[in-house]
C-alpha cells in the first residue's frame, strides 16, 4: 500500500472541517490540518475528526502548506504521496482516489483535480473565480504550452517530487506556483475531472475584493516571473 498523506489548510472551517477530515478515505495514513489562525473551533472539530492539527498563525495559504511540509519533512518514515485539499467541504473528499490515480498506476509526478463546468455545481465557483483560471491557464498556455485547464486546490503529487520544488509562495499565488515548477522542471502532470460544490462559509479569498484582487496578482506575477525566465 502506498503511503499518502494529506494536508488541509485551514482558517475558519469549524462547521466543515469534520466532515472533509471524516470522509478522506480510510486508506490515507494521516490527515494534518494546519489550523492558520483561526478564531473559531476548526482546531477542536478537526482534532474530534481523527486528524492531526499543527498551528499556523501567519495567515496565508502557503504558510499553511509550508508548515504541513516541513512536519511531514521531520518524521522518521516520510510518504510517497502528498495531497492537498481545502476545508472548506467544496470538493467531494471520496475521490482522493481518483486524484492519486494516475500517480499510482500510470506513474505520473502531479495530478490537479479539474473542475469542469458539467461537474461544478451551480454558484459553486464565483465569476471572479471562473475568470481568473481561465485566464491563468491561458496563460499558461500561451508562454509554457501547458495542458492545465485549472488551478484546483484538490491535487496530489509524489512527495520527492514536491521536495524538487522547493515551494515558496507564502499566500495566495501557492497553486500557480506549483504548477509552474512542475512545468519548469519538466515533471510528468495530468488533470482528473472532479466535481465541485458550494463551499461551507465564506471563501477567505474570492469572498471579498481585496481578496481576489491580492490573489489576481500574485497569480500573475509568478506566471510573468517564470515567463520571462
Amino acid at each position: 500500500m502506498p503511503d499518502i498523506k494529506v494536508i488541509i489548510p485551514a482558517v475558519n472551517e469549524a462547521d466543515s472541517i469534520g466532515k472533509v477530515v471524516s470522509e478522506l478515505p480510510k486508506s490515507v495514513s494521516e490527515i494534518i490540518v494546519v489550523n492558520n489562525g483561526s478564531t473559531d473551533n476548526t482546531l477542536e472539530n478537526a482534532e474530534k475528526a481523527g486528524a492531526t492539527v499543527l498551528t499556523e498563525n501567519q495567515r496565508g495559504y502557503g504558510f499553511a502548506c509550508l508548515k504541513g511540509i516541513d512536519y511531514v519533512a521531520k518524521q522518521s518514515k516520510t510518504p510517497d504521496i502528498i495531497v492537498f485539499i481545502d476545508g472548506d467541504y467544496s470538493d467531494y473528499p471520496e475521490e482522493l482516489d481518483k486524484i492519486v490515480a494516475p500517480i499510482l498506476e500510470n506513474d505520473i509526478d502531479f495530478v490537479v483535480g479539474a473542475r469542469k463546468k458539467s461537474l461544478r455545481e451551480p454558484g459553486s465557483m464565483t465569476p471572479q473565480q471562473v475568470f481568473g483560471n481561465q485566464l491563468a491557464t491561458f496563460l499558461m498556455r500561451l508562454f509554457f504550452r501547458a495542458k492545465f485547464t485549472d488551478l484546483g486546490p484538490f491535487r496530489a503529487i509524489k512527495y520527492e517530487k514536491l521536495k524538487e520544488l522547493e515551494m515558496q509562495d507564502k499566500t495566495y499565488g501557492w497553486t500557480v506556483e506549483m504548477q509552474l515548477k512542475v512545468l519548469r522542471k519538466k515533471m510528468t502532470y495530468a488533470e482528473v475531472p472532479v466535481r465541485y460544490k458550494r463551499r461551507i462559509g465564506i471563501s477567505k479569498v474570492s469572498g471579498t475584493v481585496k481578496g481576489t484582487i491580492f490573489a489576481g496578482i500574485k497569480i500573475l506575477g509568478w506566471i510573468f516571473k517564470y515567463s520571462i525566465k
